[in-house]
C-alpha cells in the first residue's frame, strides 16, 4: 500500500482557492480533497501566521480568514521544526518556512505557483515533489482512484 499523500501548500495556493468563485478551479478541488482527507495538511506555526497574514492583507475578511486558519490547525498535522539544513537554499527567504515544514512533516509534496521555489524541484528529486497546484491534483486523482 502507498504512503499517503502529505502536502504543504503555498500561501498563493490557499490565496487563489479562497477568491476563487469557480468550483472547478484545482486549488478549490484540493480542498475539497483535504476535506475528505485525501491527503495529509502539514502546516507550521510559521506558515499558519503567513496564510493569516497574506489573507488579510489580500482583503478577506478577518472572521472568515481565523475560521478558515482555525479549520487548517485543527484538520491539518502540525509539524514542529527541527531540522534546519537544506540541500539548496531558495533565493527568497520568504519560502524558507514552507521548504523547513515540507522536510521536517516529511511531505510527499510542496504545492506552490512561486516559481522560486518551483525552481528547487531538480534539487529535491526523490526526497520531495515539488509542483504547481494542477500536478498535485493530479497525484491525488491517481492516489484516490487506487484500490485499498
Amino acid at each position: 500500500m502507498a504512503a499517503p499523500l502529505r502536502a504543504v501548500l503555498d500561501t498563493n495556493v490557499l490565496l487563489a482557492a479562497q477568491r476563487s468563485s469557480h468550483p472547478g478551479s484545482p486549488n478549490v478541488e484540493i480542498l475539497s480533497r483535504w476535506r475528505r482527507r485525501e491527503f495529509v495538511f502539514c502546516y507550521s506555526l510559521d506558515t499558519l501566521a503567513e496564510y493569516a497574514e497574506k489573507l488579510l492583507e489580500h482583503g478577506l475578511p478577518e472572521a472568515e480568514v481565523e475560521a478558515f486558519v482555525r479549520l487548517l490547525a485543527r484538520h491539518g498535522e502540525a509539524v514542529p521544526i527541527i531540522f534546519f539544513h537544506f540541500r539548496h537554499y531558495p533565493v527568497d527567504p520568504e519560502d524558507v518556512m514552507f521548504l523547513l515544514c515540507s522536510i521536517n512533516g516529511s511531505a510527499s509534496h510542496l504545492v506552490s505557483y512561486d516559481g522560486h521555489l518551483l525552481a528547487l524541484k531538480h534539487f529535491y528529486a526523490g526526497e520531495l515533489t515539488i509542483c504547481e497546484p494542477v500536478h498535485f491534483l493530479a497525484a491525488c486523482r491517481a492516489a484516490s482512484a487506487t484500490p485499498p
